[in-house]
């Protein structure tokens, strides 16, 4: 085990169980993992299926994908699995929660991922009534993050939100930011979310995470395989985020907002575009495992 390692603990992002082995036996830690529809589409045995001409029904998609979680579950520690909910932009709540539900008990370390929007907040809410840990994905806002705050007060466990780093600064943004200004905006709070920095890309992106002091950061395989190459190296006082994109450009800051976490989470805008993007990016992943309707 690394004897110094870093506070912020450490999940991967896949859904591929050999790769989970793999990076936990090259880091000598491994805190949890992400996982989502596009890797669970991208799994090597559903793609040799695919391969073989045998695409998947929806029932056996989600057969599919509780092997898989349950395969990764035993080989991370406490911050558990992610689990996403196969979800569009015309899905209620109701029925992101009846698959919460059942993902849930797929697996004793599990969090069932739902999407920031105003359904998944509210099947957010009604999870962690019952006891459901969640991760709200795809928040692109500070305002995202305030309702999921909002929305999720009394959990009985850490509830995790996920700022997706890359996605903004492939649009120009110092996606950086958005992770500081939330954690600067939870200090006002209980302390029941946990910011989970996702969508890094960069060895720079895992490092800032670790200097801001982010709850949690998952990474691909590649670059926590790159993390370990280099040394598991941890920020010190001279770090300093260049913010800049994979050219080398000056990436736009992010400003902070003054935002009461009292208010309710309803009031909030939770629209982005590329939480948008996202969910769509998801579903098409999806449904390109799928049968063809007859």
């Amino acid at each position: 085990m690394v004897a110094d390692r870093p506070r912020t603990k450490i999940l991967l992002d896949g859904g591929d169980p050999d790769e989970t082995l793999r990076v936990k036996t090259d880091l000598e830690l491994l805190d949890g993992q992400t996982t989502n529809p596009s890797y669970v589409a991208r799994n090597p045995e559903i793609q040799r299926r695919i391969a073989g001409g045998r695409r998947l029904s929806s029932q056996e998609q989600f057969q599919a994908y509780r092997k898989i979680v349950q395969q990764i579950s035993p080989l991370v520690g406490d911050a558990g699995v992610s689990i996403e909910v196969f979800a569009d932009l015309n899905t209620s709540a109701r029925e992101m929660l009846e698959q919460g539900v059942e993902m849930f008990s797929w697996i004793p370390n599990a969090y069932i991922k739902y999407p920031c929007l105003p359904e998944g907040l509210r099947a957010a809410q009604i999870s962690v009534q019952r006891g459901i840990r969640v991760n709200m994905t795809l928040c692109f806002s500070q305002e995202q993050a305030a309702a999921v705050y909002a929305a999720t007060l009394g959990a009985a466990d850490p509830v995790y939100v996920s700022p997706f780093v890359g996605r903004l600064d492939d649009c120009g943004e110092n996606g950086m930011d958005l992770v500081w200004n939330i954690k600067k905006m939870y200090a006002h709070g209980d302390g029941h979310v946990h910011v989970l920095a996702a969508s890094l890309r960069r060895l720079e992106h895992l490092l800032c995470a670790f200097s801001i002091g982010t709850e949690l950061a998952t990474a691909p395989a590649k670059l926590l395989e790159e993390w370990a190459d280099a040394g598991l190296p941890q920020p010190d006082a001279r770090f300093a985020y260049q913010a800049v994109d994979s050219k080398g450009k000056q990436l736009k800051s992010i400003p902070y907002k003054e935002i009461d976490l009292n208010a309710p989470w309803e009031s909030f805008d939770l629209h982005h575009e590329l939480t948008t993007k996202g969910i769509e990016r998801f579903v098409a992943d999806y449904k390109n495992t799928l049968q063809l309707a007859a």
